[in-house]
């Protein structure tokens, strides 16, 4: 037979002293430990025996000293600290607390008429002071100033730890975003030097040919080509890898088609004007493309053995970029402005479409004085538009 313990109330009141037993039969939710600082051993007891009964488990140091001492060893939620002690008071004592790494709340518990000490407490770095009065409900104020200072700092490292959470996010974020934007730009200058050297071999090919009509294709082709390298160079020489400046890259462009223009001393003169407007790359190599192909049927139809300009707008208005490439030259027949179905004007029509573009040409007035060719292309500058 199993022998039957005889419950000791002497061994339950002394586990409600330290907090073990709830008076109302029910496990705390959230139990407290508690380092109760006094000279006075037996407010001390009476101290913890009441503490205990709302639920802390509450731990006796009778100097600083000694509650320094079992600070050291951790575990302690809230330090409640008497003022007058003899050796070192409980400003010393709240200064030595302060110093120790990651420091638990101290509620201060100072005498009826000594809000001054109160306040250099507070300054001191306590988080709450308690008026030590046994007749009133001293020991209740310091349960719930103990719970308060504990809150507060739980609140506030929850608040440190979901701020730094956030800053280890952003800076992830932002190595992420760095190592995607060099991997990007280095993409870019790899294709932009791979296709560098398919122009160079096309500049080659065409100088090695003896046949005209197979230099003007590869030197057309060559131009091609360094639309979509010049967009290539942009990207990995600027700071934005997913837009590019197209007032910057119209530049550029026009500066490497004016080479080719060129035929002796005679060929066209190449000028651009352009707002600076920031779009993405592949509306960027559309707009490269048209503006190639225009310029190469200027300078083989618009000055038959001469010389002449060739303008380059494009403007930007309330989200509308409106893009022109005009000359003063011979000008078009109005039906092989429209109904021309070599090459060009076919890249042309399938790059205005990319754009979602309209595409014009602008009809010229010879009686008037009025000479040359007008192509307008007008599209939105956001592309979900």
């Amino acid at each position: 037979m199993m022998p039957i313990k005889v419950p000791d109330p002497g061994a339950d009141q002394e586990a409600e002293e330290q907090g073990a037993v709830d008076p109302s039969g029910l496990p705390p939710r959230d139990v407290l430990r508690v380092l109760y600082i006094d000279d006075d051993p037996g407010l001390g007891r009476l101290v913890r025996r009441k503490l205990s009964r709302l639920g802390f488990e509450v731990d006796l140091a009778t100097s600083g000293v000694e509650g320094l001492a079992r600070l050291s060893g951790g575990g302690i939620d809230a330090v409640a600290l008497d003022h007058f002690m003899p050796g070192q008071d409980g400003l010393e004592t709240l200064a030595a607390i302060r110093a120790m790494p990651d420091p638990p709340p101290v509620v201060y518990v100072t005498g009826t008429q000594e809000s001054r000490i109160a306040v250099a407490a507070l300054k001191a770095g306590a988080a709450d002071y308690v008026i030590k009065e046994i007749e009133n409900d001293f020991i209740e104020l310091l349960g719930s100033a103990i719970e308060g200072a504990v809150q507060t700092v739980r609140m506030r490292r929850a608040h440190e730890a979901a701020e730094e959470e956030i800053r280890v996010a952003r800076d992830r974020f932002e190595a992420l975003a760095a190592e995607r934007a060099l991997l990007l730009r280095e993409m870019n200058h790899r294709v932009g030097n791979s296709l560098q050297i398919i122009v160079s071999m096309l500049h080659v090919q065409a100088g090695a040919t003896g046949n005209p009509e197979v230099q003007e294709a590869l030197n057309a082709a060559r131009g091609r080509v360094a639309a979509v390298a010049q967009v290539h160079r942009r990207l990995y020489t600027s700071d934005q890898v997913a837009t590019v400046a197209v007032d910057q890259y119209l530049a550029a462009l026009v500066d490497d088609l004016q080479v080719s223009a060129r035929h002796g001393d005679a060929g066209i003169a190449l000028s651009v004007a352009s707002d600076p407007v920031a779009i993405d790359p592949d509306r960027a190599v559309a707009i490269g493309v048209i503006v190639t192909e225009l310029v190469i049927n200027a300078s083989k139809y618009a000055y038959p053995g001469g010389a002449g300009p060739v303008r380059i707008t494009l403007r930007e208005s309330e989200g509308t970029i409106r893009l022109v490439v005009e000359d003063d030259g011979v000008g078009l027949p109005p039906e092989s402005a429209v109904s021309t179905s070599g090459l060009g004007n076919r890249i042309v029509r399938a790059m205005a479409a990319k754009l979602s573009a309209q595409l014009s040409f602008i009809a010229r007035q010879p009686q008037a004085g009025e000479t040359g060719t007008c192509v307008c292309l007008v599209f939105p500058l956001d592309a979900r538009s």
